[in-house]
């Protein structure tokens, strides 16, 4: 179901942990299934519970917890906004609807051309920097005006 590289790197982030708590790779290995996979079925989710030797029902639970997993297709670029308080009064609001303009959706939407994917996220621990965008969970942009976000999409564009 995961590649062997994946199950290597799964089995790296089980090896920080004390024998017989393998359990508590569980977001790690999430996050590397859906690297390869682009999002999480449930049937990568059960694999993953099942590698790590518990119920899938309690890999279903964190999968369904955190805002970065996707239980459905995503867009080559999945775009998060932070829209908590102190963003929304930085103007993550703002940001948010420019992009819902911008590209035509919104929240949980992906473009016809399955390029860009717009979530709404929660705290993204980075209040002094809004409002604060993520792309494919990975890379943080903060201050993101409206020409920085023009930026942004002309650059993902051309990927």
């Amino acid at each position: 179901m995961l590649s062997q590289e994946s199950l290597r790197q799964i089995d790296r982030e089980i090896a920080k942990y004390p024998p017989g708590r393998r359990q508590s790779a569980i977001m790690s290995a999430l996050r590397i299934a859906q690297v390869e996979k682009g999002w999480l079925p449930k049937e990568v989710i059960e694999f993953v519970a099942d590698y790590l030797g518990m119920p899938p029902i309690a890999a279903y639970e964190v999968a369904t917890f955190y805002n970065m997993y996707d239980l459905r297709p995503v867009g080559r670029h999945k775009i998060t906004v932070c829209t908590n308080l102190p963003c929304a009064l930085s103007g993550g609001v703002y940001a948010a609807e420019y992009l819902k303009k911008k590209l035509g959706i919104d929240f949980d939407e992906t473009t016809p051309d399955g390029k860009f994917t717009l979530k709404e996220g929660e705290c993204m621990g980075a209040c002094g920097d809004a409002p604060v965008l993520l792309h494919n969970n990975h890379r943080m942009c903060g201050f993101m005006t409206t020409e920085k976000i023009d930026q942004l999409l002309a650059e993902l564009e051309r990927q």
